[in-house]
């Protein structure tokens, strides 16, 4: 499926607008962003070597985990367009898709470990 990079990135903001309030107002020191692929280094922290294999990523500091931390950069996610929109064959499945992702990535930003942000991408 081809989404222009523009499009790619109002879906994703979509996305976030359509969270919760409850979780949307907990979203602090957070950046998302949209990239193509995931880099070398994004695909060796996870022991990857596919670059469409990988949908979104966080990285950062759980917030669940967070003590005391003075001024730090913002966490990062990352939603991988490409890789979303090769696995899926209509923008209806990439527009899910991105959801997915999105609450996936954010449900590790609150701490959520593997089988949590699962769930939460289900949901």
């Amino acid at each position: 499926m081809r989404i222009s990079k523009e499009q790619f990135e109002q879906l994703v903001g979509e996305a976030i607008d359509s969270l919760p309030e409850k979780f949307k107002s907990k979203l602090y020191n957070v950046a998302i962003f949209v990239e193509d692929y995931p880099t070398k280094e994004q695909l060796g922290k996870l022991d990857r070597k596919n670059q469409y294999t990988l949908f979104g990523l966080f990285e950062g500091y759980a917030q669940a985990k967070r003590l005391n931390f003075g001024p730090v950069l913002p966490d990062r996610i990352t939603i991988f367009r490409q890789p979303i929109c090769k696995y899926c064959s209509s923008e209806k499945e990439v527009r899910q898709q991105i959801i997915s992702t999105v609450k996936h990535e954010i449900a590790h930003h609150f701490g959520s470990g593997e089988d949590g942000a699962r769930k939460a991408s289900k949901k």
